[in-house]
């Protein structure tokens, strides 16, 4: 069997499989003729283009926002804001309250499971808590008691509370505003390590735009990629689906798992059966993304050279050695650094042999119709006033 692949130059996808069966081939066993083993297995599949030039994608041009530098700003001074006591005046929008509450639902008076907690603080924040919570405590003074009337979303988490009404004992213990610190040079040292806002500013606006830039090249590969994959012909295997689907599965567990979340009590074989039907989908796209640039790569002859992989090589291990990262596989690592630099290179020759437009993001979109909107309004109204016959 390997043989006959070697000779005939075949990738298998999978381990062969007997074509009749292993029970059929018991049934017809004869011992004095010779045994024939027919064996059957998916092959990797040989991808084709029909184009892959003179192609057009649409990309939304991603605008730098200059508001994002303050918004940046306002996320530090909310982090290494102060909290002040407060114990003149009612709770308000905004304020930590510091609370003890016990909640049971109203149809049944059963206690809610987690629905109980002891002295914790809350910002009182629309969206924090269920609907109704929060909204009861604003307005509470200190050592106030309150019975509060909520009701659980109907896409709750948990099952048993989902659209069900409840009630809180709710007991205001203390009460506490955010001092937020000044914008001064001295915010700018605690915040970062520049000496004054001016740097700090300066910092923030380079990194957003070069974060903007790579989420806009993103973004023209993304697209480029979609209307090279419409040009693809290829025949996807369900093993190869199947495979894929296994490897998406067992990434999302493996993300959960760095989150410190029990992955074992968490994957109950019906879930994980339920993602793996819903990852379908997302299986076959990247499949068919890898195919389309392994067939772009092949039809163009596009190929990375020992030298520049050997360079880059020296790159990485030199910034490894300095990270003081261990158990590097050597041959894994020459493998991503030769996929990257060969997928560099793919999108380097769509880019020069295709048309990319840039269309405006949806918001000008919207800015730009409620202005024309606005100036025809205006042009109305004029018109209108001059039609008027002046009164003799």
């Amino acid at each position: 069997w390997t043989e006959t692949l070697d000779q005939e130059g075949i990738e298998p996808l999978c381990e062969p499989e007997l074509e009749d069966g292993f029970e059929t081939i018991l049934e017809n066993f004869n011992p004095e003729k010779t045994l024939i083993l027919k064996l059957e297995t998916d092959i990797t599949p040989i991808p084709t283009l029909k184009k892959s030039s003179g192609l057009t994608a649409e990309v939304e041009n991603l605008i730098f926002d200059p508001k994002k530098v303050d918004e940046l700003i306002e996320q530090s001074r909310a982090q290494l804001a102060t909290k002040v006591p407060v114990s003149d005046r009612a709770a308000k929008k905004g304020d930590i309250a510091l609370v003890s509450f016990k909640g049971s639902f109203s149809d049944d008076g059963s206690e809610i499971e987690g629905g109980s907690a002891d002295s914790i603080e809350i910002e009182l924040e629309q969206g924090r808590m269920i609907p109704g919570f929060i909204e009861g405590v604003i307005g509470m003074n200190i050592n106030d008691e309150k019975i509060l009337k909520c009701e659980f979303p109907k896409d709750y988490h948990q099952e048993e509370a989902k659209g069900r009404k409840a009630e809180f004992n709710v007991s205001l213990e203390d009460l506490k505003i955010k001092e937020l610190p000044e914008l001064n040079d001295e915010f700018a040292k605690q915040a970062s390590d520049k000496e004054n806002m001016s740097d700090l500013r300066a910092d923030l606006e380079k990194r957003l735009k070069e974060d903007n830039d790579r989420k806009q090249a993103k973004t023209r590969q993304d697209s480029l990629l979609d209307v090279l994959v419409k040009e693809l012909e290829v025949d996807l295997p369900k093993s190869l689906i199947d495979q894929e689907v296994r490897i998406i599965v067992e990434q999302t567990a493996q993300n959960f798992a760095q989150q410190g979340i029990d992955v074992k009590s968490m994957f109950t074989p019906e879930l994980v059966k339920s993602l793996m039907e819903s990852s379908k989908g997302e299986a076959e796209k990247k499949l068919r993304q890898k195919f389309a640039l392994k067939a772009l790569a092949n039809s163009e002859k596009i190929e990375v050279s020992d030298k520049e992989i050997n360079s880059k090589l020296e790159q990485v291990e030199a910034d490894i050695k300095l990270s003081n990262e261990k158990n590097i596989d050597a041959d894994r690592l020459k493998e991503a650094i030769t996929d990257d630099l060969l997928q560099e290179k793919l999108f380097v020759w769509l880019e020069e042999n295709n048309t990319v437009v840039e269309k405006p993001p949806e918001k000008a979109k919207d800015q730009i119709k409620e202005k024309s909107s606005k100036k025809k309004t205006t042009n109305t109204k004029k018109e209108k006033k001059s039609s008027k016959t002046p009164k003799s």
